[in-house]
């Protein structure tokens, strides 16, 4: 397998890179928190994670129903170095509109839920 041209594939998707602007300011995050952030279906978020795991960018694991991901500490040194350039690449303004997606996200998740009869969304759920 090619390793550069399977990183520059696995990245040339716009919501894949907002996944790994995500993924460098954040340690791990949980499937609903990318959806949450990036006002994107759940499937869709899924299948570009695959995407990316498949390119050996990410590593997931599972807890509970739910599926954690973080960069792989296992990339290549040619990936490492893509990955170190792709995070000094985002500009300010682009890793703070993605911070503050997170941050609203994070409040309406962790907010108690609506009354009976609200959407699933206003409990925090996916």
């Amino acid at each position: 397998m090619d390793v550069l041209g399977e990183t520059f594939k696995a990245l040339s998707d716009e919501t894949r890179l907002r996944i790994m602007a995500l993924l460098l300011e954040n340690d791990e995050l949980c499937v609903c928190d990318f959806v949450g952030a990036l006002g994107e279906t759940q499937s869709k978020v899924s299948r570009h994670l695959r995407y990316l795991y498949h390119a050996g960018l990410i590593k997931d694991r599972r807890e509970g129903l739910w599926m954690h991901y973080r960069i792989s500490p296992d990339l290549t040194p040619e990936q490492t170095i893509i990955v170190q350039a792709l995070s000094e690449a985002f500009r300010e303004e682009q890793k703070q509109k993605l911070r503050d997606a997170l941050e609203e996200w994070r409040a309406r998740k962790e907010a108690p839920c609506a009354p009976r009869g609200a959407d699933a969304a206003s409990c925090g759920e996916v």
